[in-house]
This record gives C-alpha cells, structure tokens and sequence, in this order.
C-alpha cells in the first residue's frame, strides 16, 4: 500500500483541541476529556479550526490508526457538545425488585427472590438517574457510558435458568443514536 494519508476533522467553535506527548485534550462547554493514545507514525497537527492527522509512506496499519484515532477524536467532541444517554428497563416479572444508587454504585435488592445484595460499579463522570422502571446513564464520555450501562446489565445476568421463563433483568432499551 505505502502511500500517504492524511484525514482532516473539523472543530466546532467554542471548542479547543490540544495535543502533547500522545495526549489530546477536549475542552468546551464547562467540560473536558482527556485520552492518550499511542500515534505510531502518525503525526498530528491543528490549522485554526481543523485537525490533521497525516502519515507519511504509511501501511494497513497506519491507515487503521488514523481511522480509529479520528473516530475517538470526533466522539470526544460530540460528547463535549452534547451528553451521549443511554437507556435501561427494569423488568420483573418473578419477583419485585428494589434499585438505589449509593455512591459510584447501583444496589439491586431481591434479585429473583435472593438475599444477597448485587452491585454495579458506575465509573466516574457518569451520571445515573432512576425514574420509575427506567434508569438513565449520561455522559460526555461515550466509553464510560456504555461500560456503566454493561456493568448494570451484567449484575442481572442469569445463570443456570431458562431464559423463556425467567425473563427479570435489567437490560438496555437507547443507546446513542439508536433504539434496541
């Protein structure tokens, strides 16, 4: 392939995007996201309102680094512009269950009948609202996002019961752009 890339990524006003060491920062709006990342052979440099991120003589792997970079760039601005929401039912159909945030945790009491308490670890920066049999997980950060929102899912996670009848769970109904 050897040949050169480059990919330009165009920054909202309001917005300020700053590199140093394999770090980028994202900053607007009362907000910022930090993430390193691991360039390679990549080069990285700001003119006015626009990223470049380019490389020179560059192969399938480059090719890949910038797409993923520039991915990461572009989400870390949207979530600076706006809070990515992720959606979750609760749903019991055996047994009542009790959900209450503590902290950077969610307990769910009597989880199919148990008496053991199950957590969910809710990362930082995230908020978590319970309205009702719907909880909702925001966050400038996509990925802590939607790990907050796994990490609720997987603590009702059933093992050794029959999915078509044990049907109570908690499980994610919107992420980001989509309806499940």
């Amino acid at each position: 392939m050897k040949k050169n890339l480059e990919k330009n990524i165009q920054i909202p006003e309001g917005i300020k995007v700053s590199f140093d060491d394999g770090k980028i920062s994202v900053k607007g709006n009362g907000k910022e996201l930090l993430r390193k990342f691991n360039f390679g052979k990549v080069k990285f440099s700001a003119d006015g309102n626009s990223l470049k991120l380019d490389a020179k003589n560059a192969t399938k792997r480059e090719s890949k680094i910038i797409g993923t970079i520039a991915s990461h760039i572009k989400n870390m601005i949207q979530g600076i512009q706006e809070d990515f929401v992720y959606k979750m039912e609760i749903c019991n159909v055996h047994f009542p269950m009790n959900v209450k945030l503590d902290k950077n945790k969610l307990i769910i009491k009597s989880f199919l009948g148990e008496s053991v308490d199950r957590n969910a670890e809710i990362l930082e920066n995230v908020k978590v609202d319970i309205k009702g049999n719907e909880i909702v997980i925001s966050s400038a950060d996509v990925e802590k996002a939607g790990q907050t929102a796994t990490n609720i899912e997987r603590a009702t996670k059933l093992r050794g019961r029959d999915r078509r009848i044990f049907q109570d769970g908690i499980f994610i109904t919107e992420k980001p752009g989509r309806k499940m």
